[in-house]
């Protein structure tokens, strides 16, 4: 029996590599859109990178994800590709809208020209939800997005289920509550909290900035969500689901954590600036996972604390290597 295919958009990302290792490890071919640019970034893949295929396309280039699909003809695809940090959105709100927003619908209508049959992935946001309507949210909670990102991310989930229930496409959304990793980027608050904490018991920074503190995330690890990503796609009917842990916790909460784990006390060392703050904030999400347990059988295995300690350890590990004499 031939293996099952899978395309991958946004493989080079944190949740693209983790989702990229799982299907591996369940004995898919893997293949991986990749941007041609003038830095390329391949660290996160670089371990599986004999594994996998990467093949040249982009978001925005209709034409490109339309061959790539004829000529790789496979079972699943899984859209993880987008400009995917909120504060960037606002800087560039209309590139957002461009990748993020229009982006899916290409990447569906290139499914419809190539293969109908092909299971589709759309990578929603607990963005969407923004300003909260319930506590907590899930897949009935009304949208009330709050920033570019947010209000791309609501179209890229409306298209899917259009095309859903216009064409009977096997296309479902994931609406992933924040998950990190020691693959986060630096740029977002969990990884610049662990990393700023490793450098500062290293002796390499001595002051962390840092905008709202009293903002509250429902934080899960991506490995984990990876799996929940793959669940949907092997259900015999399409829906979407809340992949969340259902806990939250507050940036005040998160700085005391990372910092515990290397001895210090972070009010020592944290400065409010008001230049991390967003023009509009989200205040509370916390996601209701209760479908996706009782549909797909899917529920976290790691801890908000545990979450938090792997990614300190890892920076510090990382910080040490790249400082030795």
């Amino acid at each position: 029996m031939s293996k099952k295919r899978a395309f991958i958009t946004g493989i080079t990302g944190q949740d693209g590599s983790y989702l990229a290792e799982f299907l591996l490890s369940q004995g898919y071919e893997v293949f991986g859109l990749v941007r041609r640019t003038s830095t390329l970034n391949f660290e996160r893949v670089r371990h599986i990178q004999e594994q996998i295929t990467l093949v040249s396309g982009d978001m925005l280039d209709q034409t490109s994800l339309t061959r790539t699909l004829k000529d790789i003809q496979p079972d699943e695809v899984y859209n993880l590709a987008a400009q995917s940090f909120v504060q960037t959105s606002w800087q560039q709100p209309v590139f957002t809208g461009d990748v993020t927003a229009l982006g899916v619908t290409r990447l569906l209508d290139a499914i419809m020209t190539v293969n109908p049959k092909i299971r589709f992935y759309q990578a929603s946001s607990s963005e969407m939800f923004g300003k909260v309507q319930e506590v907590p949210q899930k897949e009935s909670t009304p949208f009330y997005p709050r920033s570019p990102y947010g209000v791309a991310k609501v179209y890229g989930h409306w298209i899917t289920v259009n095309y859903r229930e216009s064409y009977g496409l096997h296309a479902t959304s994931g609406i992933l509550f924040n998950h990190e990793s020691p693959r986060r980027g630096l740029e977002f608050v969990t990884r610049k909290v662990t990393h700023h904490a490793a450098r500062i018991k290293l002796g390499l920074a001595n002051e962390l900035r840092i905008g709202n503190l009293d903002s509250q995330r429902d934080w899960g690890f991506a490995g984990d969500y990876v799996k929940a990503m793959w669940l949907m796609l092997q259900q015999d009917t399409p829906d979407d689901y809340v992949i969340a842990t259902g806990q939250t916790n507050s940036v005040e909460r998160l700085l005391d954590v990372a910092f515990s784990c290397v001895d210090l006390n972070w009010k020592n060392y944290t400065v409010q600036d008001e230049r991390f703050m967003r023009p509009a904030e989200v205040d509370l999400l916390v996601g209701d996972p209760s479908k996706a347990g009782k549909n797909l059988g899917w529920e976290p295995n790691v801890t908000f604390e545990q979450l938090i300690q792997m990614m300190v350890e890892a920076d510090l590990q990382h910080l040490k290597a790249e400082n030795r004499p």
